[in-house]
Formats: C-alpha cells, sequence, structure tokens
C-alpha cells in the first residue's frame, strides 16, 4: 500500500492542503513494523536514490576500486538489433564487496536508424521520437568506462555484445554478471529477474528504463544474501566473476557416449559437430580423466579455450574450436 510517501495506499487518508509528508520517516518505519508484525502483510519500500551506502558501518580503505553497473535497452534481442539507451552508474568498492559513493550516472538515447517496434515501446516506454537524431557520447562514456576496474550487468551475455560492437571501450575490461555470478538459487531465490530480485529484498522500482535497472542492480548489491547474513551480495560476485574457466570440445567422441555427455551438462555444436562444455579451471584436469575413462578408448589431444573475466560474456567466446586452439 502507497501514499505520497510510497507506504499507504492512495486515498486511505484525505490529502493534506500543503506539500509536506503526511507522515514523518519515524512513523512510517513504525507503521511498517507494525503491519509485518501482524503476520498478514510485507511492505515494500519505493526505491529512493541514493548517493552513499556503509557510512558508519564499514571503515573505507585508502584504496578503493570503481565498478560500472550498466544496462541497455535494444530494438530486439538478435545481435543484429541495435542499441536505442545505454546508461552507466559507476560506484566506489573494496575488495571485501562493500559498496560506498555512488559517483556518476550516464543516460543516453541513441537513434538506431531503424523504427523502434510497438512491443520494445510497450516493453520500455522508449519512442521513436524519443531518440530521433539522439547518439550515445562515446568521449562520455570513455571517461566513465577507462578508470573502471570491473564492469557490471544483469544478464551480461546479453549487454556486452552489443556494447562491444558499439563502443570498443569495454572490450578489455573485466566483466562480471549479476545473474550469473550470483548463486541467487542456493541463497533461496526462485527466480533472477531484477525485478523479482528487488521485491524479494524489499523494495520495488519502475523497471525497464536503463538507468533505473542499474540503480536498482547497484542497491541489490549493496545487500547480503539472506542465507549469509554478512557480506554484501557484491562479495560473492567478486570471487565468482574472478574464477577462470575452460570451453572445452569433446572432439571427435564415439556416438555412443552422447548420453553420457549429456548428462555431464555438454552441449551439440551441430556447426562443428562436436560436444562442449565449459568448465571450472580448477576442475578441467579432472574432466580431462573423465572424458579419458568415460568417452574415449584413447583420448586425444583435445581443444580448448581460457575464459576470464576479460572475454567471458563477450561475443569473442568461440562457439567452433579455432584453427589455432591449445590442446590438452
Amino acid at each position: 500500500m502507497t501514499d505520497r510517501n510510497s507506504v499507504l495506499q492512495p486515498g486511505l487518508f484525505p490529502p493534506a492542503e500543503h506539500e509536506q509528508p503526511l507522515y514523518g520517516a519515524a512513523e512510517l518505519e513504525r507503521m511498517r513494523q507494525a503491519l509485518e508484525a501482524s503476520g498478514h502483510y510485507r511492505v515494500l519500500r519505493q526505491y529512493q536514490r541514493r548517493a552513499s551506502y556503509n557510512e558508519g558501518t564499514a571503515q573505507a580503505p585508502a584504496a578503493l576500486r570503481r565498478g560500472v553497473y550498466l544496462d541497455v535497452e535494444t530494438t530486439g534481442l538478435e545481435q543484429s538489433d541495435k542499441i536505442i539507451e545505454l546508461a552507466l552508474v559507476t560506484f566506489e568498492f573494496d575488495d571485501a564487496g562493500h559498496i560506498y559513493r555512488v559517483l556518476d550516472e550516464l543516460d543516453e538515447f541513441e537513434d538506431p536508424g531503424q523504427a523502434i517496434s510497438r512491443e520494445i515501446t510497450d516493453l520500455t516506454g522508449i519512442t521513436n521520437d524519443q531518440v530521433k537524431g539522439k547518439r550515445i557520447p562515446e568521449d562520455a562514456v570513455a571517461a566513465l568506462v577507462e578508470p573502471a576496474d570491473l564492469i557490471i550487468a544483469h544478464n551480461a551475455s546479453f549487454d556486452r555484445p552489443f556494447v562491444e560492437a558499439r563502443l570498443p571501450v569495454f572490450e578489455k575490461k573485466r566483466w562480471a554478471c549479476s545473474v550469473t555470478d550470483v548463486d541467487w538459487r542456493r541463497h533461496g531465490f526462485s527466480g533472477r529477474n531484477l525485478e523479482y530480485l528487488a521485491m524479494k529484498r524489499g523494495f520495488v522500482f519502475e523497471g525497464h528504463r536503463a538507468i533505473n535497472d542499474c540503480l536498482a542492480g547497484v542497491e541489490l548489491l549493496t545487500m547480503p544474501l539472506p542465507s549469509q547474513g554478512g557480506p554484501p551480495t557484491l562479495a560473492g560476485l567478486l570471487t565468482n566473476s574472478a574464477r577462470s574457466s575452460m570451453r572445452l570440445w569433446a572432439e571427435g567422441s564415439p556416438f555412443d557416449s552422447k548420453d553420457r555427455l549429456k548428462a555431464k551438462a555438454y552441449r551439440w555444436n551441430a556447426a562443428a559437430k562436436t560436444w562442449w562444455r565449459d568448465v571450472a579451471a580448477e576442475e578441467f584436469e579432472d574432466e580431462l580423466e573423465w572424458l579419458a575413462g568415460a568417452v574415449y578408448r584413447i583420448r586425444p589431444p583435445l581443444p580448448y579455450f581460457e575464459i576470464d573475466a576479460v572475454r567471458r560474456y563477450s561475443a569473442r567466446i568461440p562457439d567452433s574450436p579455432p584453427a589455432d586452439a591449445l590442446r590438452r
């Protein structure tokens, strides 16, 4: 229920004759606690933009890292589609995953050179008139991205190829994904949609606009996961995104091994006619040993491609074994 303070339903009380809030913060908090203590309600707060976090609760180290939370809106889901909005929010964080200041924001439209469909307008609220003649300023983006230690997106495998194709400054940056680099399911979440995660963490925001998604994403990263009770969500994301993995192709595997490979989460690449999977670097040798025992009579040297945070989620990771692939 929400009023002008976004907590009580409009119309439940008569409107005030002035612009002052009907209730102060302390009163609203008491109402929230009373409603939730009844066992019949759960109150969601409206997201409020914040300039800083962890004031007085965490000692900021002298040297902080810089992160960029990124989101794009596009004309569609295919890589042939075009960006129509890019948003960036930059922030400071430490190695333990604490976020401190929110620094700068950028939110720009871009004319895709084609009509925006009604479906995309309905989803994002972005119209052809809003983007007409607009262009993302490369210099302004570079000024925010070049000093960054890490780029984060919610579904980075979608966002990264779009922004790299348009703005090469993103190519050599370390990337992380707030969908796949956080084990949401293990911590009790049944979905990974940004709006769903926000509601489960107690707040709502106006979604499907790039800047709002970025700000909500930063807010989520500051919160500890329920089953942790300590480190913020960003801490786990930093750990997981720093891990290397290997894309391994089970080249020339016998046909009768296909069920064993599928059970091991290998996927079939019809174009290359080979099975493949991504394996954590620390599990790579064990995986080769498994292939030698369960798939091949005599295992040949198999092609692989190392994936680190600079390559992960980019379109530069090959689907098929490259001609110069490393073999092991």
